[in-house]
């Protein structure tokens, strides 16, 4: 919330310098129309969830702009921006809240997809036959994790070299899971956000998001020679 405020408030003044004439019609094959309407499509984004009065929005734009007499005083409307951004939030954490026991419900129906008691659901693809890693072990491994809208997030595949995690620095999911895993496999994991980012998410990572990690376990790497270690 903190941040879609702080992108309001920064790209209003910019806004504004565009607002005059902003509800009459406009031809967009002229620079300063192409350009009003541009800023307010990338702004726009930024709005959704929010209920707007346009023209009321407009009214306040000019009023910000030109210094004209204001119907709210800054405070009031600092106030009222709040509320709404926070309702804003709100509704949509409910949102992904019911879309992710939507998700998982349906995925657990999928042939080849278990569920553990934390919630963590998985799917093997290749079964290996080597060790079997503890919570505090180092381990390499490839992996690619994404967003159930498929969106990738972080791949060692994209970056070309393998990864070599500690699982007691991970999210909950990860130390789970890899522990199920024997050193040759590849499994593919499907992570509650109550064991990944929770109500907060993480850079591109949304506030209850399920995560969708592939991940092989190359091998388990001797504390001695990890990086990890001092």
């Amino acid at each position: 919330m903190k941040k879609l405020l702080i992108t309001f408030c920064l790209m209003l003044p910019v806004m504004a310098l565009y607002a005059r004439g902003i509800q009459e019609d406009i031809n967009l094959s002229e620079e300063k129309a192409r350009t009003s309407y541009a800023l307010g499509f990338v702004l726009g984004p930024d709005l959704r969830g929010l209920e707007l009065d346009y023209n009321a929005f407009v009214r306040g734009l000019q009023a910000g702009i030109e210094e004209t007499d204001s119907e709210l005083s800054e405070n009031e409307a600092m106030e009222l921006v709040q509320i709404a951004l926070q309702k804003a939030a709100e509704k949509r954490n409910e949102e992904n809240r019911a879309k992710e026991a939507d998700f998982f419900t349906e995925n657990s129906a999928r042939p080849g997809v278990r569920t553990t008691l934390s919630g963590l659901q998985y799917e093997v693809l290749v079964e290996g036959d080597g060790e079997k890693p503890a919570a505090d072990s180092v381990v390499r491994v490839h992996y690619e994790g994404s967003l159930v809208d498929g969106t990738v997030f972080d791949s060692s595949y994209a970056r070309g070299e393998s990864a070599e995690i500690p699982l007691d620095m991970v999210i909950p999911g990860w130390t789970e899971g890899i522990q199920l895993m024997s050193v040759g496999s590849k499994y593919r994991f499907y992570i509650p956000s109550g064991l990944a980012y929770g109500p907060q998410g993480a850079g591109p990572i949304p506030p209850y998001s399920p995560l969708i990690f592939t991940v092989e376990l190359l091998e388990m790497v001797n504390s001695e020679n990890s990086e990890y270690e001092d």
